[in-house]
Formats: C-alpha cells, sequence, structure tokens
C-alpha cells in the first residue's frame, strides 16, 4: 500500500495475546491518525468502558504521510477514553518527534492496546518481535528516567514512550512522553498506568514509507518549501519560541523545520525539548521569585514531563491554588505544598510529587480540578470555575473574544486546540498588520479572503456577529479532522495566507495534492473534506453511544453567557476584526444566548443533524458511508430518524 505498512497491531495485555488487521480495511474511509483511532475504538471499546477499566483501548497511530520528508506529516496520535474529561470521553493527543515513524519502520500503521495486565509491564516491538517484559524495576521511575533506562539496556536507538509516577497512580491529568521529549496530554498516560504499561518501546526496523509518484511528491516538497511557512513566534505575553543561549532547533524527523519546536540545554547539562506553553507556564512566576533568565521554568518544565503531567492542567492548578490561598481557603500547612512561595523550585517539586504519587492534599488534586474545586467547597469552585471549559479544561480562545469558537467548544469531545488556534492564530496575525508592525501582510481584506477561502463567506471574518459562523465551525471541525488523520502538523497547516504572494491568500488544495502523489490515485479537496466530515460524525456518534445527549449538552460554560470578557495573555486588549474589517475590541462581551441557539440551529442543519434533539440521522449517516454506525445507533434509539 503506498502511504501505508499495512498493518495494525493489537495486543491483549491480559492474555499477552498479538493479533494483526489489515490497514486497508481502515485506511479509505479514515485514513489513518485520528480517523484511524477511532474507528479503532469504536469496534473495539463498549460504551459502557470507564476509562480505567481493561475495556478501554489505547491507539497510537500514524497517518498516510509519515516518513515523506518535508511536509510535517510525521506526527501520530494516541486515542482512547480520557478521565480527564467531565464526564470520561473518547479523546486524542498528538505528538511529534520520531517515535511514529519508528512505529513505520516496523511495519505497523497503528498499534492498539487493550487489557489490563497483572504487573508491570514493557511492550518491545520490533520487525520480528513483540513481546511484553517485566517492568517491576522501571516502576515509580519517571518517564524520562524510563526512557534513559531503557536506552542503556537496549541501546539507544530504540524509541520510547512512557509515563511517569502521575500515569503509574492515575492522575488524571497524566501525560505521556516520547521520543526527542514528545509529550501527549489529555490524561491518556493515566489510562496507559491503568493498564500497567510503563512503555512502549520500538527496536528501529528498516521499512519505508513507499509514495507512488515520488518526481510529484518531490516537486510538490520544493513548492512547500517556498512557501516559507513561519509560525507566529510571540503573542502578546506568550512566547511560542524561545530563543537564545542554550536552545536549538529541534524539528520533528522530516520536517522542514521551520517551527517553534526546540530545545533547550540548562548550566547542569540537561536537555529537553522548551517550547510554547510548556515552556511558559512557569516563568512568570519564577521570575517574580528569581528574577529573568533564571532556569528554574526549564526545571519545572522537565519535572512536569518526568513525572508524566500535563503541563497546561498543571498551569490551571496553580492558579487555583493562589486564588484559594490568596482568599484563605487553603494555606500552606492546610495542603502540605508551599503556596505562598509559588514559583519557587521547592513549591513546584513539591506540588508535582504530591500530585504524582497522590500523597495528602496531592489525592485531591489528581481526581483533576472540577472534582478537587468540589470537595473543598463552593468559595474554592467559584475561584476556577468560570475559567473552565465544559469539558473541564482552560478556556483558551475564549468564545467571547473569538466567536467562532463557541461552537467549536459546544460540539467537541475533547479541548479542541487545533481548531481553536486556526482562528486565533490568524487573528494575531492581522492584530500586527493593525499595528502596523513590520512584515505583517494580513490586512482585513487578506482576512476576508481568507475567511471566504477557508471559513465559507465573508462574512466569517466579522467577529461582532454570530453570522456566517455555523459554516464556519464544520469547515474547520472537516479540515482538522483530515489534518489530524493524515498527520499534519498544527505549526505549519493549514495553509491559510502565505507571505510571499500578491495576495496572500493560502492554498486549500495542497493536502489532496500531496496526498494523492503519495497514494498514486488522484483525491480532491472535496473528497478530502467528505473524509474529514465522516471522521467528525464517527467521533460524534461515539460521544453519542456514550452518553452524549445532542442539543442539550452541546453548550458553553454558564459563566461565558453572563460574566464579561476582561481580557486575554495573547491579545490583551482583545481586538478583533468587526463590520468591514475595522478593529473592535471585545473586551466586556459575552456570548448572547439567543444568537449562539441560532447558531447551533444553522449548524445542525448544515450538519444533516436534527435541528430540535442535534441528533444524527440515518440518512446522514449512510451518505457517509457510515451505515454499521448508522444500524448501531438506531438499536439503541439514539437517531433522529432510521435511515
Amino acid at each position: 500500500m503506498f502511504g501505508y505498512a499495512g498493518k495494525i497491531l493489537r495486543v491483549d495485555l491480559s492474555s499477552g495475546n498479538t493479533t494483526e488487521l489489515s490497514t486497508a480495511e481502515y485506511a479509505e474511509r479514515f485514513l489513518g491518525g485520528r480517523g484511524m483511532a477511532a474507528r479503532l475504538y469504536w469496534e473495539e471499546v463498549p460504551p459502557q468502558a470507564g476509562a480505567l477499566d481493561a475495556e478501554n483501548a489505547l491507539a497510537f497511530a500514524t497517518g498516510p504521510l509519515a516518513g515523506v520528508p518535508t511536509f510535517g506529516g510525521s506526527r501520530w496520535v494516541v486515542c482512547a477514553k480520557s478521565p480527564a474529561t467531565t464526564p470520561p470521553r473518547f479523546s486524542c493527543c498528538n505528538l511529534g518527534g520520531r517515535w511514529g515513524i519508528d512505529l513505520r519502520s516496523i511495519g505497523y500503521d497503528a498499534l492498539l492496546v487493550r487489557g489490563q495486565s497483572d504487573r508491570p509491564v514493557y511492550l518491545l516491538l520490533g520487525e520480528d518481535v513483540a513481546e511484553l517484559r517485566d517492568a517491576s524495576g522501571l516502576w515509580s521511575r519517571g518517564a524520562l528516567q524510563t526512557r534513559e533506562a531503557l536506552k542503556d539496556d537496549l541501546g539507544s536507538s530504540v524509541s520510547v514512550v512512557a509515563i511517569g509516577p502521575a500515569g503509574e497512580n492515575m492522575a488524571t491529568m497524566a501525560s505521556l512522553v516520547a521520543e526527542d521529549d514528545a509529550a501527549g496530554a489529555g490524561g491518556l498516560g493515566a489510562v496507559m498506568g491503568s493498564k500497567n504499561l510503563k512503555a512502549v518501546v520500538i527496536v528501529r526496523g528498516r521499512q519505508k514509507t513507499s509514495v507512488a509518484q515520488p518526481d510529484r511528491v518531490k516537486e510538490l516538497a520544493r513548492y512547500f518549501r517556498s512557501l516559507g511557512r513561519e509560525p507566529i513566534a510571540r503573542a502578546g505575553s506568550l512566547a511560542f519560541r524561545i530563543t537564545g543561549p542554550g536552545t536549538k532547533k529541534a524539528p520533528c524527523h522530516g520536517c522542514v523545520g521551520t517551527c517553534n519546536r526546540r530545545t533547550y540545554q540548562d548550566s547542569d547539562g540537561q536537555s529537553g525539548k522548551f517550547m510554547c506553553q510548556a515552556a511558559t507556564f512557569y516563568q512568570a512566576l519564577a521570575e517574580m521569585q528569581y528574577g529573568p533568565g533564571h532556569e528554574v521554568p526549564f526545571r519545572a518544565t522537565k519535572l512536569c514531563d518526568d513525572y508524566g503531567l500535563d503541563t497546561m492542567a498543571m498551569s490551571m492548578i496553580i492558579m487555583w491554588l493562589m486564588r484559594c490561598g490568596s482568599a484563605g481557603i487553603l494555606s500552606d500547612d492546610s495542603t502540605g505544598i508551599p503556596i505562598s512561595r509559588a514559583g519557587s523550585l521547592d513549591f513546584i517539586e513539591t506540588l508535582v510529587r504530591r500530585i504524582s504519587f497522590r500523597e495528602g492534599f496531592g489525592n485531591i488534586l489528581a481526581q483533576g480540578l472540577p472534582e478537587a474545586a468540589d470537595q473543598v467547597g463552593p468559595a474554592a469552585r467559584e475561584k476556577i470555575i468560570k475559567y473552565l471549559s465544559k469539558a473541564g479544561q482552560p478556556n483558551a480562545n475564549d468564545p467571547r473574544l473569538y466567536i467562532h469558537t463557541a461552537l467549536l467548544y459546544a460540539m467537541a469531545h475533547r479541548p479542541p486546540m487545533p481548531e481553536l488556534q486556526e482562528v486565533s492564530r490568524i487573528v494575531l496575525k492581522w492584530i500586527g498588520w493593525v499595528k502596523g508592525s513590520p512584515g505583517a501582510y494580513v490586512s482585513s481584506d487578506v482576512l476576508r479572503g481568507v475567511a471566504e477561502r477557508f471559513w465559507g463567506s465573508q462574512a466569517a471574518a466579522d467577529f461582532s456577529t454570530h453570522e456566517g459562523k455555523a459554516l464556519a465551525a464544520r469547515m474547520i471541525q472537516d479540515r482538522e479532522a483530515v489534518k489530524e488523520s493524515l498527520v499534519l502538523c498544527s505549526f505549519l497547516w493549514p495553509i491559510l495566507e502565505l507571505e510571499h504572494t500578491q495576495d496572500h491568500l493560502g492554498d486549500p488544495d495542497l493536502e489532496s495534492r500531496v496526498l494523492s502523489a503519495v497514494l498514486g490515485k488522484e483525491v480532491t479537496t472535496e473528497e478530502l473534506y467528505r473524509a474529514g466530515e465522516r471522521i467528525f460524525n464517527l467521533e460524534r456518534a461515539i460521544g453519542v453511544r456514550e452518553g452524549h445527549r445532542g442539543r442539550e449538552d452541546d453548550m458553553l460554560p454558564e459563566s461565558w453567557h453572563t460574566v464579561p470578557l476582561r481580557g486575554d495573555l495573547a491579545n490583551p486588549e482583545c481586538l478583533v476584526p468587526g463590520k468591514d474589517g475595522q478593529p473592535t475590541s471585545r473586551i466586556g462581551a459575552v456570548i448572547d444566548r439567543a444568537a449562539f441557539e441560532r447558531s447551533k440551529d444553522k449548524y445542525y442543519a448544515l450538519r444533516s443533524w436534527d435541528v430540535s434533539t442535534g441528533l444524527q440521522s440515518g440518512r446522514g449517516l449512510e451518505a457517509l458511508d457510515l451505515g454499521d454506525v448508522a444500524h448501531d445507533l438506531a438499536q439503541r434509539a439514539l437517531l433522529r430518524d432510521q435511515g
């Protein structure tokens, strides 16, 4: 199969048995990555299974562009039911580095792990081996320590994805860490821990991705390089790219290398990935303790990586602890955590250890912030609830600021970061133009052109109204589903705008042209979007089968309708393009409830879902070649019609 290895490995930890599935059964309809993982999950995980039950399954999946140089397609996903959402839902994390390429090198497009071992194990994979080995000696070690120990034992060239103590003890915000410090959030480290699976180790193989039209692929790669894609490096007080002494580029395998991914080496010789939110989550607090230029932020990031904790979740926990401390609700003595010294190395070391090993108050925090706040009391909940989305996650790219994201949040089965950033990043570039920044080129006219080409209408470029936002949401969701199935990097894709062209408008067809050259058959942009629609509808069906009630649950936190917007770290003035592209501030804005409900009506109609209930129709699913999904939902009385 061009673009694929052709096989999926299925491992049952309960029995120790392994079987192989054919990729061909999944690739044509679901592409790879997120789509393939969602289909495997649909087939393997019963709807009543809990996130930490043996019946839950972890799917590690690459896409058809894995191993194809230049395009940034060497990312990979891990999907499962997650304990991090409220209630637990199907979720995915997206990782870089080279682990996914090494999975492909031994002949697999995906790895499915289900069941539960009766003792700590790691899974060793190679071209001729799939073996469970004892991991008792690795238990309680950090994820980074585990990786190094396995490399010392098996050779430096092996690829490792591992969990730390947070995953072993099933903290809801536990992450997994792979080669090149690629980190996967969403609580899936806890799922690995529930299975007593400490790590998956790959002995690198010799197989490479075959492409059907290599000359055409090379031509498209030259074109892609000529576009000069350069992700935004800073917005407001947020630095997405860390520069300076001790830092260097660290692109994922085979990437063109123009992204924000960088590493840092501290004065003690420790080095690792240091970029974006993970690099800055502790920076402001540390500077209050030590001043600028100190290495504590880097060490805080590496502590979270080693213990296996999501830095986004940790940033929210720290904010909540500080707010509760200031209000006298919590204290150093009552928690055993030096809240009064937040920003110090002692504070972050104590916090991550207590959460990871569920020591004292750390046991409460390990259950997740909404649950922890509920246990402390109503006053503590008030200190955090307005900062969380309905999934109990941080409300980055707030819809009171970026009105497009209201529907993206409401319909999401997980925190929809790539979808949200498709909206916010183009606005941040527009703000540079508004302020007259040198080289800024995303004018209001360019943004209207982007909106028409990628969001369905020029009306979608007006951030002061809900007009056009339903179609924009559908197009963004379908496009992002495809992107995470190919799997393409969010730093470089989609190509909404271009610096070095006359009209500065991006190329919506490049993904389909690249995929066509790899597969050796023409795939139109419309067909690619149709695949995204199929994947998105499958994920919706998963949610409905597991208890999502459609329109009743497609809602926003109450605070977004009632509490005025005060500011934003990346966009402090809360500037967005309004009518005719005029800059307008959204400070003081809320989401108008009636307008939002009307926007939902339009969205459901565009999806061919029932407007009154938000449930899918049998006919709609049949049209997407999801007849078996329609039949399953019909048997459970979860469709609008019976197709």
